[in-house]
């Protein structure tokens, strides 16, 4: 207890505590939260279907394809949800990612603005193939399911290939050259797995989930699905990078109500 200036109150001394923002997580700072919702619930989707449908029996646990996790129900329902929202996250992602880059290059002209757009037409193509992927099962339209899941790796790899090129661009003010080597790591294991991935996967001449060793086509199959984990694990591991610069960034929507005559 201390007494007031002049008047003889007095008054308690409260401890001032930090505000509690301040100590949340780094992963929740500013707009990080949406590429972290991106990798949490992405990698959530893989490992739940994947799960469900190994001990359903619908698939071998031996790297399986991703697709043929959610070829059957009940995890058809919950990889087809959860890989749509994924894709909607992956948008406002990519769409985030690309104000920033904006925003950065008004005050340091490092790249052509058209390049920026270029890379946010890509990743949202690639979206729209993931939401492709999640709408139409493998058993039931494999022809678009097909087109879809290769428009979402063609078009993801390309994308963080893409991104991996801005980020050398904008060093040293706005990326580091370890942020920078983390990300050309990322997409080129991304994009070399892909080549083998569709190679194989073309190479396959019957359509099937359920893969025993010494079938036909079996080592085909093997070595392609390997590649697909390997290249969406490699997505979501790029993503994760996106954390760091998107933590210093603060996003608001502004409405405008106008008055009706």
């Amino acid at each position: 207890m201390v007494g007031g200036a002049g008047t003889g109150d007095r008054q308690l001394l409260i401890p001032r505590r930090s505000r509690w923002w301040r100590r949340m997580p780094c992963f929740t700072e500013g707009a990080a939260l949406i590429p972290t919702l991106l990798v949490s619930w992405s990698s959530a989707a893989f490992i739940i279907s994947y799960v469900i449908a190994v001990l359903s029996g619908h698939v071998g646990p031996l790297f399986p394809y991703i697709s043929d996790t959610g070829a059957k129900p009940p995890e058809s329902g919950i990889f087809g949800f959860m890989i749509n929202v994924s894709a909607f996250l992956g948008a406002a992602t990519m769409y985030t990612r690309y104000l920033i880059v904006k925003q950065q290059n008004e005050i340091t002209h490092f790249i052509s603005p058209c390049f920026n757009l270029l890379a946010l037409c890509v990743g949202v193509v690639g979206c729209i193939g993931m939401g492709i992927v999640a709408s139409f099962q493998e058993l039931a339209v494999p022809a678009v399911h097909d087109g879809g899941a290769l428009v979402a790796f063609i078009c993801g790899a390309l994308y963080i290939v893409l991104q991996t090129f801005i980020s050398y661009k904008s060093q040293p003010q706005w990326s580091t050259p370890c942020m920078c080597h983390t990300r050309l790591f990322f997409s080129v294991m991304t994009t070399v797995a892909v080549i083998p991935m569709i190679t194989c996967a073309s190479l396959i001449s019957i359509t099937k989930i359920d893969w025993n060793p010494g079938e036909k086509d079996y080592v085909f199959h093997f070595v392609s699905a390997i590649c697909e984990w390997t290249v969406a694990f490699g997505f979501v591991f790029f993503f994760l990078t996106f954390i760091r610069d998107f933590k210093g960034v603060t996003l608001r929507i502004s409405i405008e109500v106008h008055e009706r005559f």
